[in-house]
């Protein structure tokens, strides 16, 4: 698998935030590829967390820790202020421990596609699947095609997902059907805009209330017409999207 690059920098010219984007399980942090070029004027961060992309090889150490893993390696970069914080699905899980045990290094947050809804039978079964079938190529392929990756983009998915360790994948699972928002997300008071796609699994559309439960100053909006990992399958509506939050707005294109 070719390396990606977890620092973007824009140079010593820029005054503006660092954004941190964090990836989704079974892909890695090259997912956020099509977003680097919108974003030269920005020093961009994507960090492969514990047991994806260049650190497959690692376990996975809980949320709780990679949330810490996530700050600590932003620092390590040499950003010690605030910064832009964006997850999508695992990534917006980790960036919800983010807010809870570090909110004053967030700035702004922007998650979407966050599974949150305690897994039902259905999420029991996927996952099983998931497990039973991880090694077989056939899987990742049809996995691609319904979160609606492009052609170009179905490779790489498949690619990496045969990568990630079954132990990887079974840890990360438990935690990710186990649901819930963590309590301290209430520490953080700044700007958060949760979005799920519009043609996203119902757990996850619903998900969106959970994150405003916790978090009042949440603004809840659809992504019209999208699937799960639409950063990937829409960049350019994405980027959009993006950028109007960081300049303090809600694209309007996105449906309350």
């Amino acid at each position: 698998m070719n390396t990606f690059p977890e620092v973007h920098s824009a140079g010593t010219a820029t005054t503006e935030r660092p954004v941190v984007l964090l990836h989704g399980g079974n892909v890695a942090n090259w997912m956020w590829e099509a977003q680097l070029p919108a974003f030269g004027d920005r020093t961009v961060l994507t960090p492969d967390l514990p047991g994806f992309g260049e650190r497959v090889g690692e376990r996975w150490p809980g949320l709780d820790a990679v949330a810490d893993d996530v700050v600590a390696r932003v620092t390590g970069y040499g950003v010690d202020g605030p910064f832009d914080l964006v997850g999508l699905s695992l990534g917006a899980l980790t960036a919800l421990r983010v807010l809870a045990r570090h909110p004053d290094r967030v700035s702004s947050a922007f998650l979407t596609s966050a599974p949150l809804t305690p897994a039902g039978a259905g999420m029991r079964l996927y996952c099983a699947v998931q497990s039973a079938f991880s090694r077989a190529r056939w899987y990742w392929r049809a996995q691609a095609a319904v979160f609606g990756l492009p052609e170009d983009a179905r490779a790489r998915y498949v690619e990496h997902g045969l990568s990630v360790r079954r132990e990887t994948a079974s840890a990360m699972a438990a935690e990710v059907c186990a649901g819930g928002v963590p309590a301290e997300v209430g520490r953080y008071t700044g700007p958060l805009l949760a979005t799920a796609g519009e043609k996203d699994s119902a757990a996850v559309r619903r998900s969106l209330a959970a994150i405003a439960r916790a978090a009042p100053q949440t603004r809840s909006r659809l992504v019209p017409g999208r699937h799960h990992i639409w950063n990937v399958e829409d960049p350019e509506l994405f980027n959009g999207v993006l950028r109007a939050w960081l300049g303090g707005a809600v694209d309007p294109r996105l449906v309350s």
